[in-house]
């Protein structure tokens, strides 16, 4: 890209629960960005959805009109590239479809609902861009915990790797709105509310502990204000954005016997931030407890910050943005060791399905996101094994569907569990309502990422790595694979040989040992 072309001034928006948030950027020559502008307005998004789930007409109109505001501030900064996301409190909406229309029709504004691993990848986006500057080195272990209004998503990262991801939806707002009708019920709202967090997280405690985390990243949640109520009582400097365990503690004690009105006089605060202050230092503090931390360190990132950065990497296509992929593959291997799949095999069997589809690429002319669904479903194409080996390929599609893996669409997730349910004998057919349900291009996708996959799945039926060397030959019709493998292979031809027409149907040559 032309230097020149370089500088771009770019917006993120993010339709949040409680807030709608824009931060508009510029980018500079390495892709770094420099904010310019940060403009916030409260909503009432999360509390219609999480009381009432759906989105009133009157908040409706009222978000149209602040975003409005946002498309004008665009206007004068004559802003040609943004992003826009709306996260839980218009996600679990059940008039979210009609909500986002009308935002399309009153301002403009394409806004796109983006699941939990989406906002994880954005988040972690922005984390990998600010990890340097944040004192921890890259062999430790470290746990992050970002609070929104409608979840709770952890990661772990080790030896400078992802290996970790999973959400709650115990948001600060939702939790709150949840236990809304105990508060006047019960003297001891605090433990009430402590014990409601804990039966949320308790899955995710065995996961947690097998980790040695000695830091603590905090996002969201209020910690800001947490923060600031912190140093005001210690008298810290402005500029320490680190909170003590017992600080912590002992903030949670005090506040445990108040009400929104004590909270909210007590410590100069609104209404809408003294209600989410309790549930927010009640979450981090049941997940500090999990690690070895001695406390919160709070980068102050955003995941505006991340989108922002996304599209800086985009627009220049910065090699940084591969860290993220490999965050993501090293967390899919996380989730293969969990459901105990053959490392050695998935390992054969991802790095031949890649060479196969690079070979290919020109027949079926599909790009580097669709790669990494096969890379992904090739390497946990056996997790169905863990729960019966009868029909394991219908197991390993309802695994992997219930996965929440950093940066990917529901859609995405449907695709890489259906090639991998079609990697042996079954092909997909409109019978299947997993495959039915598709469009037409996805339709597609699935069947040339399901046509490779059965083909390197074959050439290790065995488990054993008969194979050491696989070369490629393409003529207009056929493509050989010529073999080098330290044993008898009868076994891998003959099952090779059951895949052979699917392949030649879907990608157009003809497969030949």
């Amino acid at each position: 890209m032309n230097i020149s072309q370089a500088w771009k001034i770019i917006a993120a928006i993010d339709l949040g629960a409680n807030y709608l948030k824009m931060t508009i950027g510029e980018i500079n020559t390495q892709g770094e960005i420099i904010i310019l502008e940060e403009v916030v307005k409260p909503t009432k998004i999360g509390k219609d959805t999480f009381s009432k789930a759906r989105i009133s007409v009157k908040t409706i109109h009222e978000t149209c009109d602040d975003l409005n505001g946002f498309v004008r501030l665009m206007k004068d900064y004559k802003i040609k590239v943004y992003k826009a996301v709306a996260t839980s409190g218009m996600r679990e909406a059940e008039n979210k479809q009609y909500v986002l229309e009308q935002i399309r029709l009153r301002t403009g504004l394409n806004v796109e609902s983006i699941n939990v691993a989406e906002e994880q990848f954005y988040m972690l986006k922005a984390v990998r861009n600010h990890v340097n500057s944040i004192d921890i080195k890259k062999s430790e272990q470290y746990l992050i915990v970002n609070i929104t209004s409608g979840a709770v998503e952890t990661s772990i990262y080790e030896d400078g790797r992802l290996k970790f991801t999973e959400h709650v939806k115990i948001g600060s707002l939702k939790i709150r709105e949840a236990l809304s009708d105990l508060e006047t019920k019960t003297i001891e709202f605090s433990d009430t509310m402590q014990q409601y967090i804990e039966s949320k997280i308790y899955t995710l405690k065995p996961q947690i502990k097998k980790f040695e985390i000695n830091h603590f990243l905090g996002l969201g949640g209020e910690l800001n204000t947490i923060c600031g109520i912190i140093r005001k009582k210690s008298g810290a400097n402005k500029k320490d954005y680190y909170i003590k365990k017992e600080a912590l503690l002992s903030l949670t004690k005090e506040i445990s016997d108040m009400d929104n009105f004590q909270i909210k006089t007590t410590f100069g605060l609104s209404n809408k931030t003294a209600e989410l202050l309790l549930p927010s230092i009640l979450i981090f503090y049941c997940f500090l407890k999990m690690t070895n931390a001695e406390g919160i360190q709070i980068p102050k990132l955003s995941l505006r910050q991340g989108i922002l950065y996304d599209l800086s990497d985009e627009i220049l296509n910065i090699p940084r943005k591969e860290e993220l992929i490999h965050d993501i593959i090293s967390s899919v291997w996380y989730i293969g060791e969990k459901y105990q799949i053959d490392k050695d095999h998935a390992t054969f069997v991802e790095k031949l399905s890649l060479e196969i589809f690079d070979h290919t690429k020109a027949l079926h002319k599909l790009g580097e996101r669709e790669r990494l669904y096969l890379q992904v479903a090739a390497i946990l194409h056996d997790v169905g094994g863990f729960i019966s080996a009868n029909n394991h390929n219908s197991h390993s599609y309802n695994i992997i569907r219930a996965q929440s893996i950093v940066g990917f669409s529901d859609i995405a997730i449907e695709i890489i569990a259906s090639a991998a349910r079609y990697h042996s004998e079954e092909i997909p057919i409109m019978a299947h309502n997993n495959y039915r349900a598709l469009s037409d291009v996805d339709k597609m996708i699935v069947s040339t990422l399901a046509a490779i996959l059965k083909l390197s799945e074959a050439l290790d039926i065995s488990h054993m790595q008969k194979i050491k060397e696989i070369k490629l030959l393409e003529t207009r019709d056929n493509m050989f694979f010529n073999l080098k493998s330290k044993g008898d292979i009868i076994l891998e031809e003959w099952n090779f040989s059951k895949y052979v027409d699917f392949f030649e149907e879907v990608i157009g040559v003809k497969p030949i040992i």
